[in-house]
């Protein structure tokens, strides 16, 4: 019974650790964990080096676990503390290495602190958070970070004296529409003309949609889906860290959570969006496209998963991170958390003190930004 540290998932049988799920996230489950442990996504190279804390109980059952990395960089999170690092190297002080508990390239929200159904919640709960937290003194370093915390695990970590951070992220929820229409009939007029004209300019260009799940990828399109998720990582200056073996693996592990939206015109692919669905909600993760035309984006990285999502009977969509674009397309800002605890005394009492005017400041952005959602008044 106790608490150890795991460098590599492997070593955990995969119905162990998905005991810990709630089923609906797929980031957290161990197909798809390991799968990038096991295909060069993570390691020293891109400074993620696994660190997951786990807790079994006396009979050897794992009863809770926190996914945690050990990171020289912020490359990968989505919750920007760039300036952070900054201001500590301005001070001649370490910022880096510091540990994460997220799902490596993945804004998305899920739990971080895995527990057994059979367990007591509260008390593993504590017990794992304190864990990382020692973790983090006897090795010396600056800073432990939960990103992307679900609202129990933000209370927890909050009650234990973590600095809470807000954003915002753009989430659409399905409130029983029949079809895409029956969606599009909420919104007022010119909203609605909007989105059609967008739709029309697609199919105008002759480009026909498939959608595929994993399993219905064969061995030849593999090249060109992994090709536009590398696509917009070169265009705008960036790295793509997941190998194409990894979307290989997770298609075979995962082979209905993996969802492709493809674009081809005249008999060939121009585009493609990547999503991850669980029994609930549909993510947006990549897209990348060889051509432009217009409105292409929106159609399919936004409409035909919203489409996907109601002919599904999914609950949630969330598309990815940033883009107040997303607004008028009926994705609602919702506010999303990360929890912070900061070893130097005086950089946590400035950065508690930053975090509680920047969610201010988020707060009264969140609802000037839910003025621009496009349903009739009565709907909003």
């Amino acid at each position: 019974m106790g608490i150890s540290i795991c460098h590599q998932l492997s070593e955990i049988p995969a119905e162990s650790w998905n005991a810990l799920g709630d089923g609906d996230n797929p980031f957290i489950r161990h197909e798809f964990l390991s799968a990038m442990e096991a295909n060069d996504c993570l390691g020293e190279e891109q400074g993620w080096l696994p660190h997951h804390i786990l807790f079994h109980g006396e009979d050897e059952t794992l009863l809770g676990a926190i996914p945690l990395y050990l990171k020289d960089n912020s490359y990968g999170e989505f919750v920007f503390d760039w300036g952070w690092a900054d201001a500590y190297h301005r001070n001649g002080i370490e910022y880096y290495p510091k540990l994460v508990s997220s799902i490596p390239y993945t804004p998305a929200q899920g739990p971080r602190i895995l527990l057994h159904p059979d367990a007591d919640r509260e008390s593993v709960a504590t017990a794992l958070i304190d864990a990382s937290v020692s973790l983090a003194q006897e090795m010396n370093l600056s800073s432990l970070h939960y990103l992307f915390t679900l609202d129990e695990d933000t209370r927890r970590l909050h009650e234990k004296g973590l600095i809470l951070r807000m954003g915002v992220q753009y989430h659409w929820h399905n409130r029983g529409y029949k079809d895409f229409d029956d969606y599009l009939s909420h919104f007022a007029s010119k909203k609605r003309k909007n989105v059609r004209q967008e739709r029309r300019k697609v199919q105008q260009a002759n480009i026909d949609i498939e959608i595929r799940h994993g399993d219905e990828i064969p061995d030849e399109l593999w090249p060109s889906v992994h090709h536009y998720y590398e696509a917009t990582f070169y265009k705008k200056g960036g790295y793509p860290t997941l190998t194409q073996a990894f979307f290989r693996q997770v298609a075979r592990s995962m082979p209905r959570n993996l969802v492709v939206f493809l674009a081809r015109h005249e008999g060939k692919y121009v585009a493609a969006s990547i999503c991850f669905r669980g029994e609930k909600t549909l993510y947006g993760r990549h897209w990348g496209c060889d051509e432009r035309f217009d409105s292409l984006h929106f159609e399919l990285c936004y409409y035909q998963g919203l489409d996907y999502a109601i002919q599904q009977g999914l609950e949630h969509f969330e598309p990815g991170a940033q883009g107040e674009h997303k607004v008028s397309r009926g994705f609602e800002p919702t506010a999303t958390w990360s929890a912070h605890w900061i070893a130097h005394p005086q950089f946590a009492q400035a950065i508690a003190d930053h975090c509680q005017r920047e969610q201010r400041a988020m707060e009264h952005y969140i609802e000037s930004l839910h003025e621009h959602l496009p349903f009739r008044s009565e709907q909003a």
